[in-house]
């Protein structure tokens, strides 16, 4: 089972719920028409339940699959793709949730979300893979999913809800005095798909500090280094995709940032109907 905490781990689930039932209700209209079949993915599915809190005051949160799984009206998804790289997660969303859906076509792998990204990519661009319409949820707890992952998304029919670890990830590694270790700026590369130099200035400033032995340059960490974050990750988002929403921002219980969490689609419509959910979290947040 899943362990993690706050109330916005509650709202990134309805608010996937709520997008999902309005995506299924456009395309119930069109899918028989245009013999569109339609497609739910899922990164990082988990084991299908989530515990929240400690063992005195614990709630289990049902996970987003069975969510989505439960959703009949207007009608299902056609297919559900659940990837899920740890085997015990896996084997037991197989067990306490999958199984319970023999009547839908589910097919849940155990390996890395970046290769089933990759894969689902080049079959979407196939003579079959064309006649599908696919919604995609991309949940990682932390800096798992490489930015060449998300270009594999590029210009295809897919509407792709995206948690980013700005918080929980990329200020993490932000040191303040820019002494970031060579994996670390491997990992921040990899993730922001930049080179260090890019990174590095966007993050960071220098300034000059005379001293009794002459002039120092001294490296100080920009201010607000989580929404500058969020900022450079939504302007990469915008050059991959037509459509890019403004996030959901995830607190913890001490009101500090730890995720963004946006919708990419190149479909106008989509974004409008998710900045609506959006908006209306954001503001009971």
């Amino acid at each position: 089972m899943n362990k993690f905490g706050g109330d916005w781990t509650e709202a990134k689930i309805e608010i996937l719920v709520e997008y999902a039932k309005a995506y299924l209700t456009i395309m119930d209209k069109f899918a028989d028409r245009f013999g569109w079949k339609l497609l739910y993915f899922d990164g990082f599915a988990g084991s299908g339940f989530i515990k929240k809190g400690n063992d005195e005051n614990q709630k289990i949160i049902i996970g987003a699959t069975k969510r989505i799984l439960d959703i009949d009206e207007p009608r299902p998804f056609d297919r559900y793709y659940f990837v899920e790289k740890e085997i015990e997660k896996a084997d037991e969303l197989i067990e306490k949730v999958v199984q319970n859906y023999n009547h839908k076509t589910i097919n849940v792998v155990n390996t890395d979300c970046n290769e089933k990204i990759q894969s689902m990519s080049e079959f979407l661009k196939t003579q079959k893979g064309k006649k599908y319409r696919v919604l995609a949820y991309i949940d990682p707890c932390g800096m798992q999913v490489n930015w060449k992952s998300l270009i594999a998304l590029q210009e295809l029919k897919v509407d792709a809800w995206i948690l980013v670890p700005t918080g929980m990830g990329v200020n993490r590694l932000l040191k303040k005095d820019g002494r970031i270790s060579d994996a670390w700026i491997m990992r921040l590369e990899t993730f922001l798909g930049m080179p260090k130099k890019e990174i590095l200035d966007y993050f960071y400033s220098q300034t000059i500090v005379p001293t009794l032995f002459g002039d120092e340059v001294v490296t100080n960490k920009e201010e607000k280094a989580i929404e500058r974050s969020a900022e450079l990750y939504q302007k990469r988002l915008k050059e991959l995709f037509t459509f890019v929403t403004n996030p959901y921002i995830l607190k913890n219980k001490s009101n500090s940032i730890m995720f963004h969490f946006y919708m990419v689609s190149n479909n106008k419509t989509a974004r409008k109907i998710a900045n609506d959910i959006i908006e209306k979290y954001n503001t009971s947040n």
